[in-house]
């Protein structure tokens, strides 16, 4: 089996699965694959000879094969800050972490709607891509103008931030007229969680908007405070869920599962803001870490994300305290039936693509989430917040040949999915432990270990080129 290859029918043998619907591992199973679909899941022939016929046969032996990770919040970025970064960077990154299908929510549209034809063709190394347009406007008609364009070129839903009421309420409605879902990242605004649930918006990004439906009133703003000033805005963001009103607070998230909303929380956008030192020295950072990207995450009031400066033990103290509550109303809000998806919004605030994915999982486990539904979240949950349940987020018969192989139980520790693996001790000596060894995204089989190599190839150039004159 080579890398970059699809082939005619492919066998991934004797594998233990461990499938998007939230149940646990099984196995030993054999994976037929005929093209970009998969063809049988049955259990596994173990006669040493019984594949002696098939040209192409992946021995999965001691290897656990999970369906490909989506990420359900992500922006495509060839440049930051108007200094470009080739897309191949992002992509490479993503599949070298798992992550086969993405579904961005607001950027370039006239170049994504290239990269995404580009990754149908498979003429890129890249994941499936799902583009959300962000749709706004100053009138309801706007709004609704906005939101008919999106439709016409394309799109595979909308994406919108804080807005007024009325306009929120004709863009949410043309939305579902045209059939696209609607993606929410409110902010400090007229609406919030209760207007979602009430118009029936899809999904609500991060949690801005639950919260502040919880409020008794505004929330404690000193009278310095500026929206438009990014320290101002994340500094108090810090403090909002510990004046969330318990009560009320239950009665938001009942809404919003009895009206179908589903959360992307994000956890891991905002990690730094409870221990900043580290985020800015993760152990990826130092071969993974592109130079362009790195520049970005510098202290600068004139790019988002920036905000770090004067950053005090106080206001860690203060988002550590919003995490436990915020946590606690995810884990409610899925004991309630709510849909909780896996998503990082990565290129922000010392983010990684794809490895702060993989930091989101972890989080979500802290949160209260058992190994195996933290694998559902990132697979069959973020499938059906998409509408592709009957496509992806599963180990199935007739679904896309989505799906990563690994060496190690992500059961049994969620850093096996990491490029860098565990450190352990074996025989007195040091080991790595996991890594995904193979990528397989629209039935394209990737060694993965080949993916994270040129990431690297391409970060130390990169630098390279910086220091020569």
């Amino acid at each position: 089996v080579e890398h970059g290859k699809r082939y005619d029918r492919l066998v991934i043998r004797n594998v233990i699965v461990i499938d998007g619907k939230g149940t646990p591992a099984r196995g030993p199973l054999d994976i037929v694959v005929e093209g970009n679909k998969i063809a049988a899941v049955r259990g596994a022939n173990t006669r040493p000879d019984a594949y002696k016929n098939e040209k192409h046969v992946l021995d999965g032996t001691g290897m656990y094969l999970l369906p490909g990770l989506i990420n359900s919040h992500v922006h495509l970025q060839d440049e930051r800050a108007g200094v470009p970064q080739p897309f191949e960077y992002e992509y490479k990154v993503w599949l070298s972490c798992g992550i086969t299908t993405i579904r961005d929510v607001g950027s370039d549209t006239k170049k994504t709607l290239v990269e995404r034809r580009k990754s149908q063709e498979g003429s890129v190394i890249a994941p499936r891509l799902y583009i959300y347009m962000v749709a706004g406007g100053a009138t309801p008609e706007e709004g609704r103008k906005a939101v008919r364009a999106i439709k016409e070129q394309g799109g595979d839903g909308v994406k919108i931030f804080g807005m007024d009421r009325d306009i929120m309420a004709a863009i949410v409605d043309e939305s579902k007229k045209l059939g696209l879902k609607v993606a929410h990242h409110a902010a400090v605004e007229e609406t919030d969680a209760r207007d979602v649930a009430a118009f029936g918006v899809s999904t609500v990004e991060h949690w801005y908007g639950i919260p502040d439906a919880a409020l008794k009133g505004s929330q404690n703003f000193p009278p310095s405070y500026n929206y438009n000033n990014e320290s101002d805005r994340f500094r108090w963001a810090g403090r909002l869920w510990r004046e969330a009103d318990p009560a009320k607070l239950d009665a938001v998230l009942t809404e919003m599962v009895a009206k179908g909303v589903a959360w992307v929380p994000t956890f891991s956008t905002y990690e730094a803001c409870r221990d900043m030192t580290r985020a800015r020295n993760l152990p990826w950072f130092k071969e993974y870490l592109h130079p362009v990207l790195e520049d970005y995450f510098k202290p600068s009031p004139a790019r988002h994300g920036a905000f770090s400066w004067g950053w005090s033990t106080e206001d860690e103290i203060a988002w550590k305290e919003n995490y436990r509550i915020w946590m606690k109303a995810v884990r409610d809000f899925a004991d309630k039936g709510g849909l909780v998806g896996a998503a990082d919004d990565a290129g922000f605030i010392y983010t990684l693509y794809g490895f702060t994915y993989l930091s989101e999982l972890e989080l979500l486990q802290e949160a209260g989430f058992h190994a195996i539904d933290v694998i559902q979240c990132a697979t069959g949950n973020n499938a059906r917040i998409m509408g592709l349940e009957n496509q992806l987020g599963r180990v199935r018969q007739g679904f896309l040949a989505d799906l990563i192989l690994i060496d190690e139980n992500p059961l049994a520790n969620l850093k096996y999915l990491y490029p860098t693996g565990v450190l352990d001790i074996k025989d007195g000596k040091d080991v790595i432990r996991g890594g995904i060894k193979w990528t397989i995204k629209d039935g394209i089989v990737y060694n993965t270990p080949t993916l994270i190599e040129d990431v690297k190839n391409m970060v130390s150039k990169a630098r390279a080129e910086r220091k020569s004159p």
